[in-house]
C-alpha cells in the first residue's frame, strides 16, 4: 500500500471550477476510498495498492470522466513530498519573498523549464530533483515575476503544476495522516 500526493492542474481557474467535496467524492467513487482534498487548489493525498503511474491514470480518468475535462495530474509519494520539502534551501514563510515548487512527471519538460528559468537574469531557483524545481518571487509579484511568466507560457503549462512550499508542507502532513491501510 502506498500513499501517494496527487496535484491537479488548472482547476479553479480557467472555467475549470471543482468543489474539492466533489472531487473527493468522485475519487471515492473510483476506487480511492481515504482520497482527501486540502485547499481548493487540487491537492489530494490518498493510499492506494497501484503505483503512482496506475493512480496518475487513474485520478486522469476519473476527472475526465466526473468533470468533463481533460485532466493532467502530477502524482508522487507522499515519502518523496518529505524528501522536496527537506530538500528546499528557501525559506516558507518569508515577508519579502515567496517560495514555490514546479512539479513535473515529463522531466524533459522541466529540464526545458529549468533552462529557461537559468536565462533570466536575478532568478533564483533550485532543481530539488527530476520532478520539483523550486524558485523564489518577490510577496505579492509572482505572477508578474520573470519566472512566472516563463513557467505560464503554453509550452510549459499543460506539463507542470506549482504550489507554494507552505501548500507542500501541509501536504505532506496531511499524507502521514493517512491510515496504513484504508481497507
Amino acid at each position: 500500500m502506498g500513499t501517494y500526493a496527487v496535484f491537479l492542474r488548472g482547476i479553479n481557474v480557467g472555467g475549470i471550477n471543482i468543489k474539492m467535496a466533489g472531487l473527493r467524492e468522485a475519487l471515492k467513487a473510483a476506487g480511492f476510498a481515504d482520497a482527501r482534498t486540502l485547499l481548493a487548489s487540487g491537492n489530494v493525498v490518498l493510499s492506494s495498492d497501484l503505483d503512482a503511474t496506475a493512480v496518475k491514470r487513474g485520478c486522469e480518468r476519473c476527472l475526465r470522466d466526473a468533470f468533463g475535462y481533460d485532466a493532467w495530474v502530477v502524482v508522487l509519494d507522499a515519502a518523496r513530498i518529505s524528501e522536496l520539502v527537506a530538500a528546499c534551501p528557501y525559506p516558507d514563510d518569508d515577508k519579502t519573498t515567496h517560495t514555490y515548487i514546479t512539479l513535473s512527471s515529463d522531466k524533459a519538460m522541466l529540464d526545458e523549464l529549468e533552462a529557461a528559468g537559468a536565462a533570466l537574469e536575478g532568478n533564483e531557483q533550485l532543481r530539488l530533483g527530476p520532478e520539483a524545481l523550486a524558485w523564489l518571487a518577490p510577496a505579492g509579484g509572482t505572477l508578474d515575476s520573470p519566472f512566472s511568466k516563463v513557467s505560464a507560457k503554453p509550452r510549459f503549462k499543460a506539463g507542470t503544476t506549482t504550489r507554494n512550499l507552505r501548500t507542500l508542507i501541509k501536504v505532506r502532513d496531511a499524507a502521514a495522516e493517512l491510515p496504513a491501510d484504508p481497507g
